[in-house]
């Protein structure tokens, strides 16, 4: 009766270790696999102002006729998001209230950026209750930040420095940004073409 006692816990206790190691191995892999599968980041495009311009300057005229400054220095506001969108754009339609959450929940100041229609985009302020936010609606601006296809978002710091810049369509996208931002980099993609360099 002892001898099948102890042989039950010898059993029981090699049970335990080999389930251990079994963990560490598949905590390994996982690590490994998080490194190989590419984050989704908004995707950067050429043209216009670079990540880390200055954007002093930068104005636009408001839908309701007033100019705005949009760049340069804004002291007390540590980051500024530039989100551009269309009437015409269903994606922007559908981004539009998860670029409000994303702002408040990081406490980004949020101006909200077309160059549209003023009619479509004063009925499409009022469909989505933004009448609380600055509404940009002058083609100049995408221009000089290299806007050439929509949803697109630029992140300025409080010095008025681009901090990253891309398309976006989801909320990840627009985290990306952030991201990027805390990492130094450029882009995401810049960090996964590094990694891969690194890796290669």
């Amino acid at each position: 009766m002892l001898v099948s006692l102890i042989i039950a816990q010898i059993v029981s206790w090699t049970v335990i270790l080999g389930l251990g190691v079994a963990l560490v191995a598949l905590a390994r892999q996982v690590g490994i696999l998080h490194m190989r599968v590419a984050p989704a980041g908004a995707l950067a495009t050429a043209g216009g102002s670079a990540v880390a311009d200055d954007t002093a300057g930068l104005v636009g005229q408001s839908i309701d006729g007033r100019m705005l400054t949009l760049g340069g220095p804004l002291p007390g506001t540590a980051l500024r998001l530039l989100m551009f969108v269309s009437a015409q754009c269903p994606l922007c339609k559908g981004l539009i209230p998860v670029a409000r959450s994303f702002a408040q929940h990081e406490r980004i100041a949020l101006t909200f950026v077309g160059d549209d229609d003023p009619a479509a985009q004063r009925a499409m302020i009022a469909q989505h209750g933004l009448q609380g936010y600055d509404f940009v609606n002058d083609a100049l601006v995408g221009r000089t930040l290299g806007v050439g296809k929509l949803p697109f978002a630029v992140l300025i710091d409080e010095q008025g420095r681009i901090l990253s810049k891309g398309l976006v369509n989801s909320r990840e996208h627009l985290e990306s940004l952030i991201v990027a931002h805390e990492m130094g980099v450029r882009t995401v993609q810049d960090y996964i073409a590094g990694l891969r360099h690194v890796a290669a």
